[in-house]
C-alpha cells in the first residue's frame, strides 16, 4: 500500500462515530498512549466524596467518570453544555439518581445558595464567584483542568495556531482567581504530560473529538498539513505531543 492509498485509509476509518469522552477507540487499540500524571484526580475524588453527603460534577461528559465511582453521595447532580453529550449523560446517570442540569454559562448554575459540600470538576470551564455561591462553608473544589499550552504542537503542525487563544490558562492563573474569590488553596500542581498518536488516523480522531483545539477543523481544509504529518508518522512511527495539566483543591473561607 502506497503512503498515499495509506492516507486515504486512515481517513475514512478516522470517520468512526464518537460519543461521550471516551477515547477507548484509540487508547484500547495502542494507537494513542498518554504519559501518567504525577497525581490522580480519580483518587483524589474517591477519597473526598466518602466525607459529604451532597455533591456536582460540573461538565460531566457523557457521565462515564461518576458512574465509575459508585456509590455516590445521597444528593450528587451533573451539570453538562455540550449538546451531544447531554443525553447520553442523562441515560447514564439519571438511572442510578444523579440528576443532570443543562447548563450555558459558567456563572450561572442553576442551584441554591449553599448547596453542596463538595464541587468537583475535570476539564469544565468554571467560574470560581459562582463555585463559592453553591459550595456550604467549609466546601471543597476539586478541579483539574487543561491548561492552555496543551496539545500546542498539533496547531503548530497543521498552521492553526490561531485557532486555540488559551495560552494565559494555567496554574497560577487559576489560583489566582480562586483566592481573589475567596477560597483558600489546600494543593495543586502542573504537569506538561506527552501524548503520543501512532498514525494520522488517531490524530483525526482526536481534532474531531476535540472541536475547541482547532475550531474550523475539517479533513478537507487541512488536508494537505494532515497528509505532511502523516508522512512524518510513517518515517518515525509516532507524533508526539505535549499535553497541559493541572489541579488544585481549594476550600471555601
Amino acid at each position: 500500500m502506497s503512503v498515499e492509498e495509506l492516507f486515504e485509509y486512515y481517513v475514512k476509518q478516522a470517520e468512526s462515530p464518537f460519543s461521550g469522552w471516551d477515547f477507548s477507540f484509540l487508547a484500547e487499540t495502542n494507537r494513542m498512549d498518554t504519559e501518567p500524571l504525577p497525581w490522580s484526580y480519580g483518587s483524589i475524588v474517591m477519597k473526598q466524596k466518602q466525607l459529604v453527603d451532597t455533591m456536582l460534577d460540573m461538565g460531566t461528559g457523557g457521565g462515564e467518570f461518576l458512574s465509575m465511582i459508585m456509590p455516590l453521595p445521597e444528593n450528587t447532580y451533573a451539570t453538562e453544555g455540550y449538546q451531544p453529550n447531554i443525553s447520553i449523560a442523562k441515560d447514564r446517570l439519571e438511572p442510578i439518581g444523579v440528576e443532570v442540569k443543562e447548563v450555558g454559562e459558567d456563572d450561572l448554575l442553576p442551584f441554591q445558595d449553599d448547596q453542596f459540600e463538595l464541587v468537583i470538576n475535570r476539564h469544565e470551564s468554571f467560574d470560581a464567584s459562582e463555585v463559592k455561591r453553591v459550595l456550604k462553608d467549609g466546601g471543597t473544589f476539586v478541579t483539574q483542568q487543561v491548561g492552555g499550552l496543551d496539545l500546542q504542537r498539533l496547531n503548530i503542525e497543521l498552521d492553526a495556531l490561531d485557532q486555540f487563544d488559551y495560552s494565559d490558562w494555567n496554574l497560577k492563573t487559576a489560583i489566582d482567581k480562586l483566592i481573589e474569590a475567596g477560597f483558600s488553596i489546600t494543593t495543586s500542581d502542573e504537569a506538561y504530560p506527552v501524548t503520543r498518536l501512532y498514525d494520522i488516523g488517531a490524530v483525526i480522531y482526536y481534532l474531531k473529538a476535540i472541536p475547541w483545539q482547532i475550531n474550523d477543523f475539517s479533513i478537507e481544509k487541512y488536508r494537505d498539513f494532515l497528509f505532511k504529518l502523516h508522512q512524518e508518522i510513517e518515517s518515525k512511527g509516532f507524533f508526539d505531543v505535549k499535553a497541559h495539566r493541572f489541579y488544585i483543591i481549594a476550600q471555601k473561607k
